[in-house]
């Protein structure tokens, strides 16, 4: 495919629950099913818009609605979803069909949701025909700098053939860079630039980092910026999402935090995001507080019980089971 790139953007993201009853009905279908869901096979989402209600695009569509805030990305998500079903519908009326790139770059804190947002849309465009398979690699700076000249561009270019028809997402992406014009990086970042512009619309290249970093990475390589056509900020949860987000965790695993419990973790992370705002890790951090009380309770347990504990007693997470050091 070839033909002009969307405009670039910046997606400022703003956190907010979803609305109650956005769950929709899911109809299995083949993971491997590719092009154009007819807008009459579509139902509503999210203000009023309208996604497939079947097969694997109705899936992924489903796991995006339920995730907390992330409006934007969910915005962005169905734009592209659009853009895909009505050029299907140019083609289909005799129109010009112009091809878009989507390489990206994802900017914000661990924890906020890139990595996940990355592999529901690799399974997006896989679904609609953009991406020949819609699998996911995900390497970073030592995936794909080697130790001598010439080593570096055939890692990066190995890495890049294995992500053909699928998503390659670099993490810390701005580590690349930091070594200045000798470190083996640059020939990193050449190799991804020349397969960017070979194999443009065979593979996505997502990049991935803190915001600051990934300003100054674009900005020692005048050619990257225009590379990227949408740039996402995926900014830090707040406090009461962050609590969200452990119950849910919480529920998947068929636990559940005591009132007393959810207090306590509340004024925890008020102190821990004033402390170390610039290396706080979001979702990240509450799933590893969660985990470590579910090993706490199970200590507990033991030393309380003779018997086999009550089911009440085996799901509750308590406060004393909640330890920060």
């Amino acid at each position: 495919m070839s033909g002009r790139s969307l405009p670039s953007r910046q997606i400022n993201i703003v956190l907010r629950q979803p609305e109650p009853g956005s769950q929709r009905r899911t109809v299995e279908g083949s993971g491997g099913q590719s092009g154009a869901v007819p807008l009459a096979d579509a139902e509503p989402m999210i203000s009023g818009k309208r996604t497939p209600m079947e097969g694997p695009l109705s899936d992924i569509f489903k796991e995006l609605n339920q995730l907390i805030g992330l409006e934007n990305v969910k915005e962005l998500v169905h734009e592209i979803y659009a853009l895909l079903q009505i050029s299907q519908f140019r083609v289909e009326a005799g129109l010009l069909s112009n091809a878009h790139v989507y390489h990206m770059i994802f900017k914000g804190a661990p924890g906020t949701g890139k990595t996940t947002v990355a592999r529901l849309l690799g399974r997006m465009f896989h679904a609609m025909g953009v991406l020949s398979k819609g699998h996911f690699i995900e390497v970073e700076r030592a995936d794909l700098v080697g130790e001598y000249i010439g080593h570096t561009a055939l890692k990066t270019r190995e890495l890049m053939k294995k992500a053909m028809g699928g998503v390659l997402f670099i993490d810390e992406a701005y580590s690349l860079a930091r070594g200045g014009e000798k470190d083996f990086g640059k020939e990193s970042i050449d190799a991804l630039v020349k397969g960017m512009e070979d194999k443009k619309n065979e593979f996505i290249l997502i990049l991935a980092g803190y915001s600051d970093e990934m300003e100054q990475f674009l900005a020692t390589n005048p050619g990257l910026p225009s590379r990227f056509p949408i740039q996402i900020e995926f900014e830090d949860y707040a406090i009461d999402q962050l609590i969200q987000i452990t119950e849910l965790m919480a529920k998947d695993r068929e636990y559940v935090l005591l009132p007393q419990t959810l207090a306590k973790l509340k004024q925890h992370l008020a102190e821990e995001k004033a402390m170390t705002w610039r290396a706080f890790s979001n979702a990240r951090y509450v799933r590893n507080i969660l985990e470590k009380a579910m090993r706490h309770q199970a200590v507990r347990l033991l030393s309380q019980y003779v018997n086999t504990p009550s089911k009440i007693e085996l799901m509750s997470i308590r406060p004393e089971d909640v330890k920060f050091k």
